[in-house]
């Protein structure tokens, strides 16, 4: 029974019907309504199945929003087949089967409703129905939200999906809505789902967030246009896009998404013009399978939050960035597998932790006028196959611009590496390459250093200012061949060739003795021409000297008494083999935990050189790796990479640090296992060869155990690296400070010890790092105090005042 009536206003020409009327039921009022009529329903509940199949105007009254209430115990609530107008009503569903608005045709307006229900659809709209929705909010937690099906399309306006059971706006049948400044939130499927052929959505300016699963899901040769939209706080995927999908994004913003901002495949298509990609927990742009293709414009790519490449091209699949900026990731390109392509015009790649760009599995890259800064390392064409062009580029402060191995052989033109501190450009492993007008100023390092005979061609290239030499060629490869040199020149040499040679073909480079301070006189290799003598090992000091060394180190006293333990079981049970009694077995391999900046790369290498004093290795070298040292971006390579750096720390310590980034937390698509399992092996085959330290902090080291017992059971123990206190960094300064010829002024320490007690320790903190950092910018202050005298004394180039130090961050 209705608790309330329903005023019944006819607006028509007619003469002979009454022009008002009351009735005790919404069905009765509307059976007896023509079209134009008015329906004004009092206050109450209605436990009607209203079926509205003409032109009237259904309003709630006035001034009472939401006090209509339409909630029958089955069935449909409200179906709407004609051009009506309904307004401020309450729509409350039971019935699972069903939904509890259904718009089936016309073009009716719905403005106001608010929708509580447990429906399978809290709106849903089909076959002819064309409506214009205003400010409508749904709550369906066991259903859609909003659905479009079976060719229905029609306007949302200003319209929120409070929450949602499945997804919140789903479009499938060849359904064509368009939302405009919508809200979906709280779904338990995608956000805005579009599947099947035919269907597609437009969107402007809507908001999509907190959704368990995909913000928004495009599949199955749908298709959709999103303008000025933001897509954040999701379970899944920013964008999912998948078989045949067709997407453009243009000015919207996908963030803090723990998955990948956007993942496509099987052919999928996505425009995105002037669009924000941000902390993103996997890829920002996954791109995967022949067909499937990205077209990205004036875009921003930033902060990966986890250990994943900002752009993903595998399998077949092309990515084109125009004028797009990607920065302050851990890899910002990735490109993999035969026929996988990214062509890059005109964008930045900067403050990258890792790698900027890598190419490998015979994939290509194309790089035109882009900017490279702040890289671990610049581009990397890995392995035979791949390859591609840089154009144009330049690479400023990378530890190596370009790296070339194992048979990969790019184009690099007119490229410029600036301030490297490994090499400008390196070759090695079979690499080859063709390099032409390119430039390295400021290498710490090398500016080319091309090793192992590789047949690459350097034509008009130039080095200034590189500490080690400008050019740097190792001995030819086994046929006789090595690097092809034309005109290129350095600083510090004249231009390669004479003139009486000028004519002649090119002779590759041949290995030079020590290094070089200029550019090498290409010459052909002979039958005479001795092998290249092994490396020497390094001369071992005396186990006392190393451990006097340890002894000097500030603090640490814990990890001293450790090592020094270590040590002499090792001592004590090599005097026994020679005394002809059992020695006891001593796991050398250790864990380190602790922060950054408190010495564990420091006492590792003073523990290899302990170790070769006592003939347990036979050098005693360094190795110092990370993940992405040894994890590759496919199946296979990572068990080569890791291989490669166990062999190069053969007679020595391979240091991993930050080993738990091997085994990250979630390691769904993830080749750090398969550097472990590697690692283990080799570990075992090899017991004598390597010993193995992992580093990190103590907490992560702890769960990184926990989780690879093969990893944990071969290692001795564990020696944690406490943070240094206030005195010891103060120390580590007054060290830095007599190694420089600086000294502290009066009050100067107690001013230090009091700046690192206020410092804070937060996740950012160095410690013994910090101490260093802290001196340089004491010294950076004082230098611009003293340039402003005219005469400064040796006391005041030396001392260090308490104003010199920095400000507290």
């Amino acid at each position: 029974m209705a608790q309330g009536t329903v005023q019944v206003t006819h607006t028509g020409t007619s003469r002979w019907r009454r022009r008002t009327g009351e009735y005790a039921s919404l069905t009765a009022a509307l059976e007896a309504a023509a079209d134009g009529d008015i329906l004004t329903v009092a206050p109450g509940t209605y436990r009607e199945n209203l079926v509205v199949d003409r032109a009237v105007t259904l309003l709630g009254q006035e001034g009472a929003a939401g006090s209509v209430r339409i909630a029958p115990p089955e069935g449909v609530p409200l179906a709407v087949r004609a051009s009506a107008q309904v307004q401020g009503l309450h729509i409350e569903g039971q019935d699972a089967a069903v939904p509890a608005v259904l718009v089936e045709d016309g073009t009716p307006e719905l403005t106001g409703l608010r929708i509580v229900t447990r429906s399978a659809a809290g709106i849903e709209v089909r076959g002819g129905g064309r409506p214009t929705v205003r400010a409508c909010t749904v709550d369906n937690p066991a259903g859609v939200g909003i659905a479009v099906v079976d060719g229905g399309g029609g306007i949302f306006e200003e319209c929120e999906v409070i929450a949602a059971g499945q997804s919140g706006v789903a479009v499938r049948g060849g359904g064509r809505p368009r939302l405009d400044r919508c809200r979906v939130h709280h779904a338990a499927g995608a956000g805005l789902s579009v599947t099947g052929d035919h269907s597609s959505l437009e969107a402007l300016g809507c908001e999509i967030y907190e959704i368990k699963g995909s913000g928004v899901q495009i599949a199955s040769r749908a298709a959709a246009v999103l303008t000025d939209c933001a897509v954040h706080r999701v379970t899944g995927n920013g964008v999912t896009l998948d078989t045949d999908a067709v997407l453009t994004l243009a000015d919207c913003r996908v963030h803090d998404v723990p998955e990948n901002a956007v993942d496509l495949r099987s052919r999928s298509v996505l425009t995105l013009t002037r669009s924000e990609v941000a902390r993103f927990g996997r890829n920002g742009l996954s791109v995967w399978d022949p067909g499937t293709r990205v077209d990205a414009h004036r875009c921003e790519i930033h902060d990966g939050t986890g250990d994943y490449p900002a752009v993903w091209v595998s399998d077949g699949a092309t990515a084109v960035l125009e004028g797009c900026r990607v920065h302050d990731v851990p890899d910002a390109l990735c490109v993999l597998d035969r026929g996988s392509r990214a062509d890059v015009v005109d964008s930045d790649l900067s403050q990258v932790r890792n790698i900027a760009v890598s190419v490998s599995g015979g994939a290509t890259a194309e790089l035109d006028n882009c900017r490279i800064s702040g890289a671990g390392r610049g581009a990397w064409f890995r392995d035979h196959g791949s390859g591609g062009t840089l154009a144009n580029c330049t690479i400023d402060a990378a530890q190596t611009g370009v790296i070339v191995t194992k048979g990969a052989a790019p184009l690099i033109e007119r490229t410029t590496v600036t301030s490297p501190t490994e090499a400008g450009f390196y070759v090695s492993a079979g690499g080859r390459g063709t390099f032409q007008g390119c430039r390295v100023t400021g290498s710490e390092g090398y500016g080319f250093h091309i090793i192992d005979g590789c047949r690459s061609t350097l034509r008009k290239c130039r080095t200034e200012r590189c500490a080690r030499g400008g050019f740097e060629f190792a001995q030819a490869g086994a046929d006789g061949e090595g690097a092809v040199v034309e005109e290129c020149s350095s600083d510090e040499s004249t231009q390669l060739g004479s003139p009486a040679a000028a004519t002649a073909p090119p002779a590759p480079a041949t290995q030079t003795a020590g290094l070089l301070g200029g550019v090498p006189s290409p010459r052909s290799t002979t039958p005479a021409a001795p092998e290249a003598a092994p490396e020497p090992a390094p001369e071992t000091r005396p186990a006392d000297t190393v451990l006097a060394d340890l002894d000097a180190l500030v603090g640490l006293a814990s990890v001293k008494r450790e090592v020094r333990a270590l040590t002499d079981m090792i001592e004590v049970g090599r005097r026994r083999q020679e005394a002809g009694l059992k020695a006891a077995s001593v796991r050398r391999h250790l864990v380190f935990t602790g922060s950054p900046g408190t010495g564990k790369t420091t006492v590792a290498r003073l523990y290899g050189e302990i170790l070769a004093a006592l003939g347990v290795l036979d050098r005693g070298h360094l190795v110092e790796v990370s993940r992405v040292d040894l994890v590759g971006e496919h199946i296979g390579s990572t068990a080569i990479r890791t291989q490669e750096a166990f062999d190069r720390a053969r007679g020595g310590v391979l240091f991993i640090d930050e080993a738990y980034a091997l085994s990250p937390e979630d390691s769904g698509r993830d080749f750090g296992r398969e550097a472990i399992d590697t690692l283990v092996k080799l570990m075992e085959d090899h017991r004598e060869a390597v010993v193995v330290i992992v580093a990190g902090y103590t907490t992560e080291m702890e769960r990184f155990l926990s989780v690879n017992p093969g990893v944990a059971s071969r290692f001795s123990r564990t020696i944690t690296f406490s943070d240094y206190d206030p005195d010891e960094l103060l120390r580590i300064v007054e060290q830095q400070a007599d190694e420089h010829e600086y000294r502290l002024g009066p009050g100067t320490g107690e001013a230090l010890h009091k700046y690192f007690t206020a410092l804070p320790k937060g996740p950012a903190f160095g410690n013994g790092r910090t101490a260093r950092q802290t001196f340089e910018a004491m010294v950076e202050r004082h230098a611009g105090r003293v340039a402003q005298l005219s005469a400064p004394g040796t006391e005041e180039l030396t001392l260090l005042y308490p104003e010199d130090l920095p400000a507290l961050p």
